[in-house]
């Protein structure tokens, strides 16, 4: 499972001309699934995001985490994110999860981050999103469990 972490100063997704999630100060995760994944590679990168300390404390250090500044998460599924772009210059999903199974895994790490993060918005699985974002920084990080 991976996920790519963007810390927001806003974030929202909008599908169909309709906006569909919005947050404020927090993180914009983009989940990507891979066919290997489970439950509990959901659970562990969940951990990981939630405490990763990126957020700046009182003297500018990034040492403080999501949770610590209660901050939003906003989480859009990205099914190019497993993409294998070594070879030549079309990318292969081979890696990534079916759609079935990349459904019911971003299912899941939604349910578990709602019970850890109370200002929790989605992306909308399998549909043609627009997300927009301020990254604050940037500050970006491309994490793995």
């Amino acid at each position: 499972m991976i996920g790519l972490i963007q810390r927001v100063t806003h974030a929202n997704v909008v599908v169909e001309d309709k906006e569909i999630a919005k947050i404020d100060q927090g993180i914009l995760l983009l989940l990507g699934v891979e066919k290997e994944d489970t439950e509990e590679n959901a659970k562990n990168l969940l951990d990981k995001i939630l405490n990763f300390r990126i957020f700046e404390d009182e003297i500018g250090k990034m040492n403080l985490s999501l949770l610590d500044i209660t901050g939003s998460l906003l989480v859009v599924p990205q099914f190019t994110l497993p993409a294998n772009t070594q070879k030549g210059t079309r990318p292969s999903f081979a890696s990534a999860a079916p759609p079935q199974l990349g459904n019911e895994l971003f299912d899941y790490f939604v349910s578990i981050a709602s019970n850890k993060v109370s200002k929790l918005q989605t992306g909308q699985f399998g549909a043609d999103m627009k997300v927009s974002l301020c990254n604050d920084g940037p500050v970006t990080f491309w994490l793995k469990k």
